[in-house]
């Protein structure tokens, strides 16, 4: 059985202080910098990164936009978001608890990202997860994440079985098309790792 959001929240939030370090990897960077490069706000954008762990996402399209929002479930992590934007000196972006199924947000978002978070949760709730973003009616969604584009290598796994669950590519891109969006680009950073970005129709 994986673990609960509150189980996931708990243990992210005891590693918030070397969660930056721990996620060197080049599979993460990469994932990062595409997702970054994909969302490409605008001056007058307002952007929901969604997972935002310690702000990796945020920060890089904070520049760009009008005001980012960053939603998280565990507050280690936004407490952490929060001392990297004060000592950054970024205003625009905010940071408070929220999650896939409930962002948490009252306000219109144009562009919505998400890096390394939604393999937590299964393929269904992938596919509610997704149907409620678009309810919030970006024009955009940019999702990086550990993806099945082949047959995973049990021996050599890139996720952890035992609280992860990615899907595969196919799963992702049918529960878009069903929340009435249409895929744009695939980036394949690894054959367990990639970027795939959506559009509204």
């Amino acid at each position: 059985m994986k673990k609960s959001i509150d189980e996931h929240a708990a243990r992210f939030s005891d590693h918030a202080a070397d969660y930056d370090e721990s996620q060197d990897s080049r599979e993460y960077r990469a994932c990062a910098d595409l997702v970054v490069e994909h969302a490409a706000p605008g001056a007058d954008d307002v952007v929901l990164d969604l997972g935002a762990g310690t702000g990796a996402i945020a920060f890089g399209v904070a520049p760009d936009a009008e005001r980012v929002i960053g939603r998280d479930i565990s507050e280690g992590m936004l407490e952490r978001a929060r001392e990297k934007a004060a000592e950054r000196g970024i205003e625009n972006a905010t940071f408070g608890e929220g999650r896939f199924r409930d962002p948490n947000v009252d306000s219109a978002v144009d562009i919505v990202t998400s890096n390394f978070a939604l393999h937590h949760l299964s393929d269904a709730e992938k596919r509610e997860a997704i149907d409620v973003v678009a309810g919030l009616a970006p024009r955009r969604i940019v999702l990086g994440d550990v993806m099945f584009f082949g047959e995973p290598n049990p021996e050599d796994p890139f996720y952890s079985p035992e609280v992860d669950d990615p899907a595969t590519v196919g799963v992702l891109a049918d529960a878009f098309t069903g929340a009435g969006y249409a895929l744009t680009a695939v980036e394949m950073v690894s054959e367990q790792v990639g970027v795939l970005v959506a559009e509204r129709n």
